[in-house]
């Protein structure tokens, strides 16, 4: 074992670069997550019997073989359910049955559950069913759902703003175009797993790796049939989650929790990675069609476009992701007309479900192919192109959601990002280098980022936190937030220290648990910090508020006169050490707990009408990508990246670069490598790290720049941050740009090359090739 660490810290921490609590704990193997929980006494395992069809009736189930396999306690179907037999998590609907009866709807839905002494012996006996299925059509992707005409998942929704039509027939150009990009999985590192353990009374305490602890209690609650407080759910840490941890957890925890309660003995399920990323949901893949009208110097003057998802076979949280992909196809750009829709389809695919930028990505993906397109249709610079349609002032300050962007430093941190980035040089060099290199091309974008901070679920931007001190001057904090790796308990654990003037070390940071803090938000929408960061102040401030006014009362001082110190308390002229100041508290019968409570200000949305203020504030970014790639293969490499990101004023700046580093090769592996690919028969194919190809250490930029944005938020947000979890990820588009520039290089630049995602080799080569073909039919003529 290591020893302690060190003390983190000095008194007061906030906005100094400190480690991640758990860093130590990660690199030794340390660190226990649900799985490493020790095991309780007679525990047993679940496993899932997962549909082996896409689309089909159920007209037979026999579990006779499975009952009768070494090891097996009892096989669950949904005719053991007590509750309700559905996990869906956006109210109003109820169409994600837990165990299917008698139709399927995705290859990998949950049939049943087998319960066994092993997690070996379940394994291998939920593959002894046997079930008679009636084959149906399935119905893979957008271009299926639209010909079966097989629906929506939920309403899509239209934004506009002027009259798109008629600003399009007066445009003195016109574009028309498609863009597509696939799905991601999110290859957290730990699969879902949850630990139920039944308690008295029909109780049970469900340990789950879930971004959500609220919804699983609602979840499990729901399919036990017994109310919210006889389920606690709790989260220490979560190995990765990325939005795949938001709703997806539902089922193994009510799988976990229905098993320990019927059967009275603790319960844990764990899905091997292949099982994992066959019934779990992805970020959505998108057809973006659009038409856009600009005038001759390349100012957009008209949009419109149908932004439509494959959303899989039940609602999940399309609805909320495909309004965000709406909420940025501005990205930075302000557009004087604009007729924006969604279309979430219905297909008979796995249901997608957050991921981080929750839709937002997709939408921007789209923004910067309109640029691209008004740029090789004028003949200009793409970056000269994005700087000519940033939002402005005035009536160009308006959003196509009719929010006006109060905060936009877009402008001069994209000035700024040319600069350092020498991105004007290094353009023409790469010219001149591209004209001298018959096979290795280089390509070169900077792109920006403006992502909205707020759910748009208006409800969900509220948090709680709980605070005790004790008397020997200690402090225990919790929260309604959840820890996936991100450093989300370590900011909050310095805005405590902070408050009272106490070492971080003083400051224990505690597992998730809706049995402390009730009623809690996901951890999502990048707002944890901002959330939960505030609702720990406020607990804060009110023990603060009694304690100064014990002081004033016993020493005889004004309130004012109360000062907080590193590591003590000054009252008038007399300093006390803080342990003997809150002991001497307590003794006077001073209440030393508190909670305290956060809800975001300002923000409003009538999702109706398409109007309102939906995001508290906006988290801007840019990035310059350098690419160089082999014409012959289409094989490349990522030369030089350099980043410069808006955080506010930083919380932790080692914590927050960590996050945009890592967001921004996340994003460039969902543009670039990662590709998911689904059989004839709707059965996933790349399920596993042999065939779905995340990005590793050599994939890394050669030289990789990251910058942190020297401002703070206008905002009154926990310290004037920004946060920093989603908008990172976007960065990445300048990636999947600077490929489409060296690719438009072999035809000198004439043509869009139009490359879509991801921009596999195989694409790239596919491009190139479309490129040389044009140019030769039009040297022919």
């Amino acid at each position: 074992m290591l020893e302690r660490s060190p003390a983190l810290s000095v008194a007061g921490d906030m906005g100094a670069p400190q480690r991640h609590d758990s860093a130590h704990k990660h690199v030794a193997g340390e660190a226990p997550y649900t799985d490493d929980i020790v095991a309780p006494a007679a525990l047993l395992h679940a496993y899932l019997g997962l549909s082996e069809r896409a689309h089909a009736g159920i007209v037979g189930l026999n579990i006779d073989a499975i009952r009768a396999a070494p090891g097996v306690v009892a096989v669950l179907t949904a005719e053991d359910i007590p509750g309700v037999n559905d996990v869906t998590p956006v109210t109003g609907f109820h169409d994600e049955p837990l165990f299917a009866t008698d139709k399927v709807t995705c290859h990998g839905q949950p049939l049943f559950a087998v319960i066994a002494t092993t997690r070996d012996a379940a394994r291998r006996a939920a593959r002894l069913a046997e079930v008679i299925y009636v084959d149906l059509p399935p119905v893979l992707d957008v271009k299926a759902a639209r010909g079966f005409g097989t629906g929506f998942v939920a309403p899509g929704m239209t934004l506009t703003r002027g009259d798109a039509k008629d600003a399009l027939s007066a445009a003195p150009q016109r574009i028309k175009g498609r863009v597509t990009m696939g799905g991601q999985d999110h290859f957290y590192l730990e699969t879902h797993v949850a630990l139920a353990v039944p308690g008295e009374d029909g109780d049970v305490t469900v340990h789950s790796s879930t971004q959500h602890p609220t919804e699983v209690q609602h979840m499990v609650a729901h399919v036990l049939g017994v109310p919210f407080n006889a389920v606690t759910v709790e989260v220490r840490r979560m190995g990765g989650g990325f939005g795949g941890k938001e709703t997806q957890g539902n089922l193994f925890a009510a799988v976990a929790a229905l098993a320990a309660v019927k059967l009275r003995r603790p319960v844990k399920i764990r899905p091997d990675r292949d099982d994992d990323m066959i019934a779990t949901g992805k970020r959505h893949d998108f057809v973006v069609d659009y038409e856009i009208g600009h005038d001759e110097e390349g100012r957009i003057l008209a949009v419109e476009a149908t932004y439509a998802a494959r959303c899989g076979h039940t609602v999940d949280l399309s609805a909320a992701i495909t309004d965000r992909a709406l909420f940025h196809a501005d990205n930075c750009y302000y557009y004087p007309a604009v007729h924006v829709t969604s279309e979430p389809w219905r297909t008979n695919t796995v249901s997608n479900t957050a991921f981080r930028g929750f839709g937002g990505p997709q939408g921007m993906v789209g923004a910067e192919r309109f640029i691209e397109e008004v740029a090789f249709a004028t003949g200009r610079d793409p970056l000269d192109i994005r700087m000519l349609n940033f939002y402005g002032e005035g009536e160009r300050a308006v959003t196509p959601y009719h929010q006006v962007v109060e905060d936009n430093i877009a402008p001069e941190l994209v000035t700024e990002l040319e600069r350092r980035s020498d991105y004007r040089t290094r353009r023409e060099a790469i010219r001149e280098l591209n004209a001298r290199s018959r096979i290795v091309k280089r390509g070169l974008a900077l792109t920006p980022v403006k992502f909205g901070i707020s759910f748009t679920a208006t409800q969900y931007n509220q948090a709680g936190a709980l605070v005790h001190v004790y008397t020997d001057g200690s402090i225990h904090l919790n929260h309604g937030g959840t820890e996936m790796g991100q450093g989300l308990y370590t900011k909050v654990a310095q805005v405590v220290a902070r408050a009272f003037q106490a070492d971080l070390d003083a400051v224990k940071i505690t597992a998730t648990s809706t049995g402390k803090v009730p009623n809690t938000s996901a951890t999502a929408a990048s707002s944890g910090s901002d959330l939960n960061g505030m609702a720990a102040l406020d607990a804060c401030e009110t023990i603060k508020a009694r304690l100064r006014s014990f002081a004033a009362g016993k020493w005889d001082v004004d309130p004012a006169e109360v000062a907080f110190l590193p590591g003590r308390v000054r009252i008038g002229s007399e300093e006390v050490p803080f342990a003997d100041f809150v002991c001497a508290a307590y003794n006077a019968r001073i209440q030393l707990s508190a909670t305290g409570y956060y809800r975001t200000p300002k923000i409003h949305w009538d999702r109706q009408s398409g109007r309102g203020h939906p995001f508290y504030y906006f988290s801007y970014g840019a990035a310059c990508s350098e690419v160089a790639v082999d014409t012959l293969t289409g094989e490349y490499r990522v030369e030089r990246v350099d980043i410069l990101h808006d955080v506010g004023r930083s919380l932790n700046p080692a914590i927050d670069r960590g996050q945009i580093e890592g967001g921004f090769i996340q994003g460039m592996g969902w543009l670039t490598t990662e590709e998911l690919w689904w059989d004839a028969q709707g059965r996933l194919r790349t399920h596993a790290p042999a065939t779905y190809k995340i990005p590793v250490a050599s994939d890394r930029p050669r030289i990789f720049n990251v910058d942190l944005w020297d401002g703070e938020n206008r905002e009154a947000t926990i310290g004037r941050s920004k946060a920093v979890g989603e908008p990172p990820l976007m960065l990445a588009i300048s990636v999947l740009h600077a490929l489409s520039d060296a690719v438009a290089s072999v035809a000198d630049h004439r043509f869009c090359p139009c490359l879509d995602a991801p921009a596999t080799p195989e694409r790239v080569l596919f491009a190139i090739e479309a490129l040389r073909e044009r140019v030769q039919k039009g040297a022919g003529q």
